[in-house]
């Protein structure tokens, strides 16, 4: 018997590049035990990281709501083990567990533990389900944890001073083509505005504690925006939805930033915003029919609204939401 200890057990793509870990029920031939261990271990896959969505989502709450109960005694053994994904993640890890994470593939010898747990308790989407948690701990518990990891200044909006807003400017797809006109439309209001770009949150020590400087977080729906969990009580999410991404965009972003304590405002794009346009038409069923076209499978959607896509908002119409925003904060001030 094997299992692949990942938390998105339903996706069955993604099971089949986690290492399955294997389960013997025989009771003889065991190996002898070269290091008895008096702590429980867990052991958890890296699966595909570089997405900083997934590797919160899949792993990083997962690891939390199955770890943070056993108060940093426990020894965490992670299964395709990716030096990069330990080191941008260093800091949760050594407050989650006293020990250093174990690589099993470089470590031959033989472990036994008076316990363990096999994978990872996943609840929804960037969420907690205090009622399933040994402790209770909620999102709020969370992002207090991540406060601290990260020893970020900010606990509430009010604390800033200065409206600040940070755009993510992404360099490759879903990209804000007039990103130039956005940006002096949000300073004209008076807002300070900072740009992150791909350099800027490569370094996610940093980088949090940017976000966590910010009022208010603007982004087109992708997994930039899940730096939400570092801004503060208060602050607002914007998010710009793209075309055929309502579902995602309300799953993914929208309810998780109610649950942080953040106000979130949806900025719906019309098909003229759309840089689909241009490329099939107004009246191909892309545009006018999204359904028909995520009915082909996940892969033939994310082709055309992931990858494909970019946007040319109406700052007309945007400079509302942003107006909506700038009210919200200066009410905590």
């Amino acid at each position: 018997m094997s299992v692949r200890p990942y938390a998105l057990q339903q996706d069955k793509q993604l099971l089949q590049y986690i290492t399955p870990v294997k389960i013997s029920k025989e009771k003889t031939k065991q190996p002898v035990c070269q290091y008895n261990h008096e702590i429980p271990a867990v052991i958890f896959s890296s699966g595909m990281t570089g997405n900083l969505f997934h590797e919160f989502n899949d792993i990083i709450i997962p690891l939390f709501i199955t770890t943070k109960h056993f108060k940093s005694q426990v020894l965490l053994i992670l299964e395709d083990y990716s030096p990069s994904f330990v080191t941008k993640y260093s800091k949760i890890f050594s407050r989650l567990s006293s020990y250093e994470v174990m690589n099993p593939a470089a470590n031959a010898s033989v472990h036994c533990f008076p316990g363990m747990i096999l994978g990872l308790k996943y609840h929804d989407n960037l969420a907690l389900n205090p009622s399933d948690i040994p402790g209770g701990y909620t999102m709020h518990d969370f992002r207090l944890f991540l406060g601290e990891t990260y020893d970020l200044k900010f606990t509430h909006v009010s604390q800033i001073r200065k409206p600040t807003l940070l755009l993510i400017s992404r360099d490759k797809t879903r990209k804000f083509l007039n990103e130039y006109e956005m940006v002096t439309m949000m300073k004209g209001l008076g807002f300070t505005v900072v740009i992150a770009r791909t350099k800027e949150a490569s370094n996610l020590n940093k980088f949090a504690n940017m976000v966590n400087s910010c009022s208010v977080l603007v982004g087109a729906h992708g997994a930039g925006l899940t730096n939400e969990l570092f801004l503060p009580a208060g602050a607002v999410m914007v998010q710009v939805e793209l075309l055929g991404l309502e579902w995602a965009s309300h799953n993914y972003y929208g309810n998780p930033a109610r649950a942080m304590g953040v106000h979130y405002l949806r900025y719906k794009i019309e098909p003229e915003e759309s840089s689909l346009v241009e490329l099939y038409g107004k009246n191909h069923s892309v545009i006018t029919n999204p359904e028909s076209v995520f009915a082909k499978g996940y892969w033939a959607a994310r082709a055309v609204y992931l990858d494909q896509q970019d946007v040319r908002v109406d700052i007309v119409k945007f400079r509302k939401t942003i107006v909506q925003a700038l009210q919200l904060v200066k009410t905590r001030l």
